[in-house]
């Protein structure tokens, strides 16, 4: 489901460089990377399941509960391009080294939160972390591995990280369903045990590598992408708000982050080491992937939030069972997302973008549909497996839809900028469909009761005010499905109109030249 990270591409280091690490720490290399990785892909999935429960245990509100995810979200979509450049500058394994540290400790100051607003800091803070973590676990693979092992490692690391992240959230959920609050802080205090036994492997067994490049890192543009996501998301944010509430209307929030995020497009045409190269944008079909990208994260980020928050909240469904909603996702990404890629290939990504992103919206379209039947295991299992088949469909041909759009030269930035793009989507949609969420669960739910979206009630209500609640709560998140099948609709659209097709045999030939596609994209 992630897009590789940010300008890592093995081709820019040398020789001497690509084989810094000895073959009999090759092994350490590839354990540890899947260990890191794996901490970051989990931690986001787990976290929404435990939602209800931290809620609970910190006396949280809906907001609280959006910024204990975005707070994350923000730092690592904002910065996780300016990660994979530091280990160019400083060194992979240092920067590695330095991301499962910042990501360690944090993770222990986020179990021992005694408040929202704390674990809202040390969220954003393991945000930093994980932005140099999560690209360095796949650079150093890329540099310690000679060309010819490397393709074998990844894939090692590929799957090994799938099959853990697709097993967390199922231990994630066990856990929690022993039925304390508490309990939701030990899926953070883990990653300290994790996070040792990878710096160990690293610091014991790994030597150091010499910097690929010397170059300045664009601090500035770091600085401009997060204050204007950061800025436009809270705006965002601030339209479920009562108007007592909100410190400034919503829009000035963001109309003030889309005049920062106007100065770092402006700063990133202009700065010696951008960030982001402006020019990649000039093709038509890059360009369509990254609005694709937005399009479709945006609401498949949005589900995966909300909806094991609602099974917990207002089915009473044990957050094991909420967790298993999503194997199926996990599992047909495992099994098919390969040959996915080869179609891609073979005929190019329109059709396959296509056909996924459809497949998606039909998937969220029947969860909007069928919510107020409240079955789980009959319905919305199905419909979700749905969702999984048509997010097998289109992961790997979106990857080979950005690297063909771009030069060689530049494969490793622009998966780290359409991986950012889909960060940076998910972050968008929990704070916009959360502000959604949460008024139409306002309009619908017991006046004078003290409840919210998504958190389980404070004082048990009686027989009516329960169903009112949990009708409500069905149809807040039938208003979140409904916009995702919407948004998956439209990135189809865009996939359509954007992407290249060849015929069978048409495509790129054995030494990787690109072929003019049919639609005239760039």
């Amino acid at each position: 489901m992630n897009a590789p990270p940010a300008d890592i591409s093995p081709d820019k280091a040398s020789p001497t460089q690509r084989v810094f690490c000895p073959p009999p720490a090759r092994k350490f290399v590839l354990v540890s990377a899947i260990l890191a990785s794996s901490m970051g892909f989990i931690d986001g999935s787990v976290v929404s399941l435990a939602m209800p429960a931290i809620r609970a245990d910190l006396g949280g509100t809906l907001v609280d509960a959006q910024w204990i995810s975005n707070s994350y979200m923000l730092f690592l979509s904002a910065l996780v391009l300016i990660g994979g450049a530091a280990g160019d500058v400083f060194g992979v394994r240092n920067i590695f080294l330095a991301g499962i540290g910042l990501f360690m400790a944090t993770s222990l100051l986020c179990a021992l939160s005694p408040d929202a607003q704390t674990l809202i800091l040390m969220r954003a803070l393991q945000g930093i972390g994980a932005a140099l973590m999560v690209p360095g676990s796949l650079a150093i693979i890329a540099k310690s591995y000679p060309a010819r092992e490397r393709g074998a490692a990844i894939g090692m690391w590929a799957a090994y990280s799938s099959l853990t992240t697709a097993a967390g959230p199922f231990l994630g959920g066990m856990l929690l369903s022993f039925g304390q609050d508490w309990m939701w802080r030990l899926i953070f205090a883990i990653n300290v045990p994790i996070g040792l036994l990878a710096i160990g492997m690293i610091v014991l067994r790994v030597p150091r590598d010499r910097p690929s490049e010397r170059r300045a890192l664009d601090l500035v543009g770091a600085g401009l992408a997060t204050g204007g996501l950061g800025l436009m998301a809270w705006g965002l944010t601030a339209l479920g708000l009562p108007p007592e509430a909100r410190a400034a209307p919503p829009l000035a929030w963001i109309g003030a982050g889309g005049a920062v995020f106007v100065a770092f497009v402006v700063w990133e045409g202009r700065a010696r080491a951008p960030m982001v190269k402006l020019e990649l944008f000039r093709s038509r079909a890059f360009s369509g992937a990254n609005l694709y990208t937005l399009a479709l994260f945006f609401g498949f980020g949005a589900v995966l939030f909300f909806l094991p928050m609602t099974l917990v909240s207002a089915w009473n469904a044990e957050e094991w069972q909420a967790s298993l909603m999503f194997l199926p996702l996990s599992l047909l990404i495992a099994l098919l997302s390969g040959r996915a890629g080869r179609l891609a290939d073979r005929i190019g990504p329109r059709l396959p973008l296509t056909v996924g992103a459809v497949v998606v919206a039909l998937a969220f379209a029947g969860l909007a549909a069928t919510m107020p039947l409240r079955q789980m295991w009959l319905v919305t299992l199905p419909m979700l497996t749905l969702m999984g088949l048509g997010m097998s469909v289109l992961v790997s041909p979106l990857s080979a839809a950005v690297m063909l759009a771009t030069p060689d030269e530049d494969t490793g930035l622009a998966s780290g900028i359409n991986n950012a793009v889909a960060r940076a989507a998910g972050l968008m949609s929990v704070a916009a469909l959360g502000a959604v969420a949460g008024l139409v669960f306002a309009a619908l739910a017991p006046q004078g009761a003290d409840i919210a979206f998504g958190a389980l009630p404070a004082v048990p209500l009686d027989a009516a005010g329960e169903h009112q609640r949990v009708a409500a709560s069905d149809r807040a998140f039938q208003a979140v499905a409904a916009v995702a099948a919407g948004l998956c609709a439209v990135a189809a659209i865009i996939a359509w109109l954007t992407q290249p097709h060849w015929a069978a045999g048409e495509g790129p030939d054995r030494e990787g030249e690109r072929a003019a596609p049919r639609n005239g994209a760039d």
